[in-house]
Parts: C-alpha cells; sequence; structure tokens
C-alpha cells in the first residue's frame, strides 16, 4: 500500500537523492577520506597485536593457536597422501607377486 502512494514514492527518491550527495560530498573531502584510512589502519594494527597476544597467551597455557592447528592440519593431510601412495604400492607389489605365482 505504501509502496503505490506516490508521496512516500517521492519522498524515498528525494531520500536517495540526499543521501547520495552526502556520500559524494564525504567521499570528496580529503580529510574525512584521511580519517577513514587512519581509522582503518589502526584497525588494523589493532587486530595485529590482539592475534599476537592471543598466540601468547594460548602459548602460555599449553593450548594450540589456530596457526598451529592449521600446521598440523596439513602435515595430517601430508601423512595421507603419503600413505595412500604407499598403500597403492604396496598393492601393485603384493598383485605382482600373486600373478608370478600363477
Amino acid at each position: 500500500m505504501l509502496k503505490n502512494n506516490p508521496v512516500m514514492k517521492k519522498l524515498v527518491e528525494t531520500g536517495e537523492e540526499r543521501i547520495g550527495k552526502l556520500a559524494q560530498q564525504l567521499l570528496s573531502n580529503e580529510k574525512f577520506v584521511a580519517t577513514v584510512q587512519t581509522l582503518v589502519a589502526r584497525s588494523l594494527a589493532a587486530k595485529g597485536t590482539l592475534d599476537s597476544t592471543l598466540r601468547t597467551a594460548l602459548s602460555a597455557m599449553n593450548l594450540p593457536s589456530t596457526a598451529d592447528l592449521e600446521q598440523l592440519r596439513s602435515k595430517v593431510d601430508d601423512l595421507e597422501r603419503m600413505l595412500a601412495s604407499v598403500e597403492g604400492k604396496v598393492d601393485t607389489l603384493v598383485a605382482a607377486k600373486s600373478s608370478s605365482k600363477k
């Protein structure tokens, strides 16, 4: 009902237009853009510090970090591939030995 109302449509269009102009003004303001960039850089630096502190705390409690678990997962995957290769070679040897007995 409100979607078909011409007054409501005009209101929404006007609001969208004004928000677009405001966004354009903000993005053309060098000081605003510089401030946003600074905030993003500081946020990333804070995240790095937090990650480092968390790794240290987990290590102190003798608990694995996410990186430790990923490294372990990678090693397990490597072992699974090696085991599959060895199984394939053993199967080939067993098949060759059984076919030579016949």
